[in-house]
């Protein structure tokens, strides 16, 4: 789910920001370009903890920008398959689900929403069981499990399944 891991990143400088807060810049530069953003490989860069190292800066021919290469820690969130998420429902069809898990959207399909759960449709679509107890619509709270992950260069996208003991609806809107 979450991890503390150091990654590197060749940051240009356009050379206004030269002077005696070269480093502040930097990192503030850093900081907008890194955080928030996915890289398939580690995740969703939740946060900058830290900085390791800045390196020496090189000059780009012709430009006058300068080319450091940056040494930092970070927060990243990186779902995995088998991994138990609690998330927001977004989106409700006769397909399924769709939910929100931080950055993370995960689709949960009809045939993984238990069998007693039938799909009502209206002006709130939503997947209620035979007595009326438990409905799942938008803006509901449920816990899933990932069963699977695809991952992009940019984006992850995941399956889930609420199937399963202990999974289904923590939270409803309307009983709120």
């Amino acid at each position: 789910m979450f991890f503390h891991i150091t990654l590197e990143r060749n940051m240009q400088l356009h050379p206004r920001h030269f002077g005696r807060n070269l480093r502040e810049n930097l990192i503030a530069k850093l900081m907008k370009d890194v955080e928030g953003t996915c890289s398939g490989r580690h995740g969703f860069v939740v946060a900058i903890t830290g900085i390791e190292n800045v390196g020496k800066g090189l000059i780009r021919d012709g430009t006058g920008f300068v080319t450091f290469p940056v040494k930092y820690r970070c927060v990243v969130f990186r779902p995995f398959k088998g991994q138990i998420l609690e998330a927001v429902v977004t989106m409700v069809n006769k397909m399924g689900f769709f939910a929100e898990a931080g950055p993370v959207q995960i689709f949960v399909s009809n045939h993984l929403i238990p069998d007693d759960m039938e799909f009502q449709s209206g002006d709130m679509p939503n997947y209620t069981t035979s007595d009326g107890s438990v409905k799942i619509q938008k803006d509901s709270e449920v816990r899933l499990k990932l069963i699977g992950t695809r991952v992009d260069a940019t984006e992850i996208f995941c399956i889930g399944t609420i199937k399963d003991d202990f999974l289904g609806v923590i939270n409803d809107p309307t009983t709120a």
